[in-house]
């Protein structure tokens, strides 16, 4: 069904600014997205991610800058002139409407040839034409999702804007349509821009991530590389949960540098530090930490702290997840996999935290609290 709708469109915002009475939602935002790709477009409440939507739509004016697709400026032009379609959170059908008509609804609208025909292609596409007769009050919360996507597809879009399209489903339900929604945007290429600030839905369905924080992107790549090497604090702990050390450098060869932090060393590999010199934070994920109830062998491949304290652990099915409390640096996070013994299960105990050089990251800029 791949021919039912045409090839997507690439996205192209241009110093995006958008200032609403007493604050600016959008500042100096600039965004490429290439024509075809999944995009999730991430982070808190508040920090425009719907705002940029919304401009994108035609919904919502910039107050400086541009917005260009398929190389077309289409900053000012009207929402139905522009190759867009919306899909959002609450489904809005037409109770009295069959699924069928609520699909081919708009497409009567603008008197198109067939418009049943194509509503049934539509409803094939997200595998409901065997529910074409029921009503909206028949199906599903996840069935009147994807009779949504079908409504939005029918009017083949170049590209099509989700804004928390599952955040009213189940987890289960909503997992089950993160699959679909991926598999369909592959079967028909078009280009998808998914507004959400559900870290494991954007990270799961997205081929690149565009962490917003404060009106602008702070960083933008594959979910993978957002993760492993998050450059600044906000990525570091928005994106999954991160143990960050401030410090000084004090040590600096061709391949590591190294910061002090309550008289223990910390080392990163330069190539995967922003900053090498002045105060700098590093950082590890808590699934990269370790450990020990005897102080570890000191090696140039490993990062040591403690002793510390075990304050708290947690079950959380796949994982335990332990807070260590060490003097004078704080608490540190570790995620033991659940592999059916736990290393230690005691609050109290005395344990040494490691993690590997290699494994840690430097940020461009100090967690809240730390500014200089």
């Amino acid at each position: 069904m791949k021919e039912f709708v045409p090839a997507g469109a690439d996205l192209e915002l241009r110093g995006i600014r958008k200032e609403f009475p007493g604050f600016t939602a959008i500042e100096n935002l600039d965004l490429q997205i290439p024509a075809g790709e999944f995009v999730a477009l991430l982070g808190p409440s508040g920090c425009g991610k719907t705002t940029t939507l919304r401009i994108i739509a035609g919904l919502e004016e910039p107050t400086r800058g541009q917005v260009l697709i398929g190389g077309k400026d289409v900053t000012f032009t009207k929402p139905h002139e522009r190759p867009v379609n919306t899909v959002f959170q609450s489904y809005a059908l037409f109770p009295h409407m069959t699924i069928l008509e609520n699909v081919a609804f708009g497409l009567r609208r603008r008197k198109m040839a067939n418009p049943l025909q194509l509503a049934r292609e539509a409803l094939d596409m997200v595998e409901l034409g065997y529910a074409a007769e029921r009503r909206p009050q028949q199906l599903s919360g996840g069935q009147q999702q994807r009779v949504a996507l079908a409504r939005a597809l029918v009017n083949r879009p170049s590209l099509l804007l989700l804004d928390e399209p599952l955040g009213a489903l189940d987890l289960k339900l909503r997992r089950q349509m993160q699959i679909e929604l991926k598999a369909i945007q592959m079967e028909v290429g078009l280009t998808f821009l998914h507004v959400t600030h559900d870290q494991e839905e954007a990270m799961d369905m997205a081929d690149i991530v565009a962490v917003m924080n404060k009106g602008r992107i702070e960083q933008l790549g594959a979910p993978e590389a957002l993760y492993e090497r998050p450059k600044t604090a906000f990525v570091s702990t928005f994106l999954g949960q991160s143990n960050l050390f401030v410090g000084d450098v004090v040590e600096s060869s061709a391949n590591s540098l190294s910061i002090s932090v309550a008289g223990s060393k910390i080392s990163v590999p330069k190539n995967r530090a922003e900053k090498h010199d002045g105060t700098i934070a590093i950082g590890v994920r808590p699934e990269k930490a370790e450990f020990h109830r005897t102080q570890p062998a000191a090696s140039a491949e490993l990062n040591i702290l403690g002793p510390g304290e075990i304050v708290d652990i947690r079950f959380t099915g796949v994982s335990n997840q332990y807070l260590i409390n060490i003097p004078n640096v704080g608490n540190i996070t570790v995620f033991a996999q659940n592999i059916g013994i736990s290393p230690v299960i005691e609050l109290g105990e005395q344990v040494w935290v490691s993690f590997k050089v290699e494994h840690a990251f430097g940020l461009v800029d100090l967690p809240a609290g730390n500014e200089a």
